[in-house]
Formats: structure tokens, sequence, C-alpha cells
């Protein structure tokens, strides 16, 4: 019988799917769109980043209001904003107006990820956080892989708006059920008692440590400390490769490989969806391997900084010519970008002694990945439109995959201890 709680863990997971369609869109409807405007690479570059302009504002006061506002109404009220916007891109004509409704996207999407860290936390017992956060931010991979496939099907069908419309009322309609069943642990009735108490019984320690921890720690505080840094800076190498192919991967796969729109939402979704199944291996992996002692001294960056090493396999993408070596090149960049951010997310709830202190350091971590995701698109459009081609933007990209290799290993070597601690 499956624990009712692993339904948390698909919703979510759903939830983050939901997240990465309406990112992706965008990437996919690009070809229609500057052959209906006439954007520069330069302009899509810009238009590609511009929901991580907010985004990257709001994470951190939104992470802060995560112990006092529950979930249940952060991220219901997150996804009603993020869906608005969505449906905003289906409906203007403007290229201000889809930069409005990618700024508003990303305001509304800053409260996923540390409001899923205190879900993570409230709802599943330490030794399954790692598996459960690698299948939540597998999300984005799977997200990007049916929203490749859904947009390119739609706009070879009927043309580059209808997904923005229909993924619009996808995200009210997820909105709607998760205001109507989410609750905590402790209050919902649907969870039965002996798994209940299981998982009350699982989160004594955190509890306890919840107790003697009156208060979250500070920002001043946390950043004194050289393993947030590391985590910060880990992340933002990661996912720098993560938002050059979500944005990017599209366009390069038709350009340079001469596919259509569909063939590429096949080529772009396959990779995607295979780095899910071989992060969550990878995490599950990291759960069974690592004892308690281990998991507290921050050893799962060593599985961080296996997965950076893979994704240094961008370096072959401009090379490999078989459409199946290809393949394989983008599996293992996107699995080592997806596994290393996933697991680093998880590293940070290891070294934290107050469990108070998560959702910001969540915020943070993310903040720091989504700052330099921002750079990437615009990045990337100057390289190209410069280079005429993606060499050297991919080049730029394994070269921040090696320095997240090495972060990883130097700098999340201590316990983040608690600032305000009655023990």
């Amino acid at each position: 019988m499956i624990a009712r709680r692993a339904w948390v863990a698909l919703v979510i997971f759903l939830l983050v799917v939901i997240n990465f369609m309406d990112r992706i869109a965008l990437s996919v409807a690009a070809k229609p769109l500057v052959a209906a405007f006439g954007f520069t690479s330069v302009q899509l570059g810009y238009l590609f980043s511009a929901f991580l302009w907010t985004y990257v504002v709001c994470l951190v006061p939104l992470g802060l209001l995560n112990e006092t506002v529950r979930p249940r109404a952060m991220v219901g009220g997150a996804m009603a904003v993020w869906s608005a916007a969505t449906l905003l891109m289906g409906v203007v004509s403007s290229y201000g107006g889809m930069i409005v409704s990618r700024l508003l996207m990303g305001a509304g999407e800053a409260a996923t990820f540390p409001a899923c860290g205190r879900v993570i936390r409230d709802w599943f017992p330490e030794r399954e956080r790692g598996v459960v956060t690698a299948l939540f931010n597998g999300g984005c991979q799977a997200g990007a892989a049916i929203g490749a496939l859904f947009t390119a099907a739609l706009v070879g069908w009927v043309g580059w708006r209808a997904p923005f419309i229909l993924l619009g009322v996808l995200g009210f309609g997820w909105m709607a059920f998760w205001f109507l069943w989410y609750g905590a642990p402790a209050e919902v009735k649907w969870l039965p008692k002996a798994e209940k108490l299981m998982i009350l019984d699982n989160q004594d320690l955190d509890e306890s440590r919840i107790k003697a921890n009156p208060t979250a720690s500070s920002l001043i505080f946390l950043l004194s400390h050289s393993s947030i840094w590391g985590l910060i800076l880990t992340q933002a190498c990661l996912v720098y490769t993560a938002f050059l192919f979500l944005s990017w991967l599209p366009m390069f796969l038709e350009t340079t490989r001469h596919l259509t729109e569909m063939q590429t939402g096949y080529l772009t979704a396959a990779p995607y969806l295979l780095a899910v199944v071989f992060s969550l291996i990878i995490a599950r992996i990291s759960d069974r391997s690592l004892s308690t002692t281990d998991i507290k001294r921050g050893r799962r960056r060593n599985f961080v900084a296996i997965s950076a090493a893979l994704s240094l396999l961008i370096l072959l993408a401009t090379v490999v010519t078989n459409v199946w070596a290809l393949l394989a090149v983008l599996t293992f960049v996107l699995t080592g970008c997806a596994g290393g951010a996933g697991l680093n997310f998880t590293l940070a709830s290891d070294i934290l002694e107050n469990p108070r202190d998560v959702p910001t350091v969540f915020a943070l971590t993310a903040f720091g990945g989504n700052l330099f995701g921002l750079a990437a698109p615009i990045i990337t459009g100057y390289l190209v439109q410069k280079a005429g081609g993606y060499i050297i933007a991919f080049h730029v990209a394994a070269a921040l995959l090696l320095c997240g290799f090495i972060l990883t290993l130097t700098l999340t070597r201590k316990p983040v201890p608690s600032q305000h601690s009655f023990a």
C-alpha cells in the first residue's frame, strides 16, 4: 500500500511541472514569435529572462514569510498570480506587454521553492527528504519535457497563443484542488492515524530543535557562514546551464540540426524526462548510502560534485553529429544540472541546525541559482548573435560547472549553527 504522504510529494511535483511548462512554452513558441514580430536574438534573450527579474527580487522576501504564512495560502496564492500571467501572455500583442506578463509570472513563481521546502520538512522524515526533494526538483525537467511537446503540438495546430491560454487554465485548476485538499499533517482528515503518528514521531527531533530555536536566524548571521555561500554559489553555477537549455535548447536544435518544431519538441522532451529518472536514482543512492552522521556533516556535497562533473559533457553538445549521441549528451548534462540542484537543496536541510532557517536558506539558494539563471538567456543571446553559433556560449556554461564542482567540495563543509537557541 502506498503511503498517503506520497500524494503530497506527487502534488508538489505536479506544481513544479506546471511551473516549468509555463516557462518553456515561450522557448518552444520562439520561432513563430520571431516570424510574427521580427524579434532579434538579443530581444529574445531579454524576453526569455524577464520573468527571472521579478523572481529573483521576490525570492528572499517570500522565503522570510514562510514561517508566518502557511504553505496552503502561500502556494495557492502564488499559483493564482502566475497562472493569470500565463493567460496574459496568450492575449498580448506587443513586446512591452509580453515583458509585463513575464515579470508578473516571475513574481508569482518565486514562492514555489521556499514554500515547498517547508512542505517537505513538515511531511517527510529526514531519510526520505533526499528522494522527495529530487522528485520535487525533477518537476523542472518533467515540466520542460511535457511543456515542449504540449506547446510544439499546439503551435503547429492552432498557433502560438493557445498554449499560454490553456496552461493558465490548467494552473487555476491545480490551485482549486490545492485549496480543497492540502493541510498540515496534524490537521488533514484523509491521513490514516498510524501514518499521522509516524510522521509526527519522526518529526520529534525537528520539533525539539524548533522549540530550542524560538526564532529563525537573521540573514546577516546566515550569510556570515561559508557553507551558505557554498550552497548559493554552487546553485548559481548549476542553474546557469539549466536555464541556458530551458531558454535556448529548442532554438539550438532547430538552427543547428535543422529540425521541425515537432521534432524539436521530441528531442527536447526526451532528455528532460530521462533526467528526472536518473536524478531520482542518484538521490535515492545518496539517501541510502549516507549515514545520519554523514548527512549532518554535509557529505551529500560529494553527490552534488559528481552531478556538476557529469554536466561538463556540455562541451560535446556542439561536436556530436549523430542524433542518438546528442540525445545521450543532453541527457547527461540535464541529469547533472537537475540532480545537482535538487541535492544542493537537500544539502541545505542537512547542514542547518535550526529547522526554522530552512525556508530562508532555500530562498537564498534559489536566489543564487536564479540570479545566474537570469543572466544565462541574455548572455547566450549576445554570444550567439556575435559568434554566429553556440560553441562559446556552451564553453562559458562549462567553466561555471567546473566552478560549482570546486565550490561545493570546498565551502559546504561545516554545519550552520542556530543564532538563537535555548540549548
